[in-house]
């Protein structure tokens, strides 16, 4: 599965699934948009919420492994700037690990990557619902998703304290929200 995306006046796009080899790569750019001072270039930092490492390459190899799942990888001139995890269930497909380069941040990029995402999870699952857990905390995310079509379903998830896999809170009030779309048929 490859494909491309030229929109005006934007950077050319390619998509494809990621193998084990992208590993080290798919590790780097989650941990440089949600952790450390390299994320506070872009919107999208935990860094004021957790410490630690959001992922590893083992952890990243694994999720690529899985069945019923795949890591989407967007790239530009051959090099990573976005990435997701789409994951299928029976109660659609689940996005996660959504990841953009933070210098490339707050310039479309990210709703065109969500935007192959959705059509990717229609194309190869039938898929009519993507769904996504959020930190409640990140109201400004929660909004740029409700503007893509995204409405909170009222579920929400406590954070997993004590779980290293999920980094280091910096305070005691973590949890998540689900957030739903309704998907357009594949045709």
């Amino acid at each position: 599965m490859t494909t491309t995306d030229t929109s005006p006046n934007q950077p050319e796009l390619s998509y494809r699934a990621a193998t084990e080899a992208d590993a080290q790569a798919l590790s780097d750019l989650v941990n440089s948009c949600y952790r450390g001072d390299s994320s506070r270039q872009g919107w999208t930092t935990e860094a004021d919420l957790l410490d630690g490492q959001r992922v590893d390459p083992p952890s990243v190899r694994a999720l690529i492994q899985r069945p019923d799942t795949t890591v989407l990888l967007a790239e530009s001139d051959r090099t990573l700037v976005a990435c997701c995890e789409l994951q299928r269930g029976i109660n659609g497909t689940y996005f996660g690990m959504f990841s953009v380069c933070p210098t490339a941040q707050g310039r479309g990029l990210g709703a065109r990557v969500l935007a192959e995402a959705e059509q990717t999870a229609a194309r190869l699952w039938r898929s009519r619902l993507m769904r996504m857990k959020v930190i409640k905390q990140r109201t400004e995310l929660i909004s740029w998703y409700e503007r893509r079509g995204y409405v909170g379903t009222g579920r929400t998830e406590p954070f997993p304290y004590g779980d290293p896999a999920f980094g280091e809170p910096k305070r005691g009030d973590l949890a998540f929200v689900e957030l739903t779309k309704e998907l357009d048929p594949v045709v």
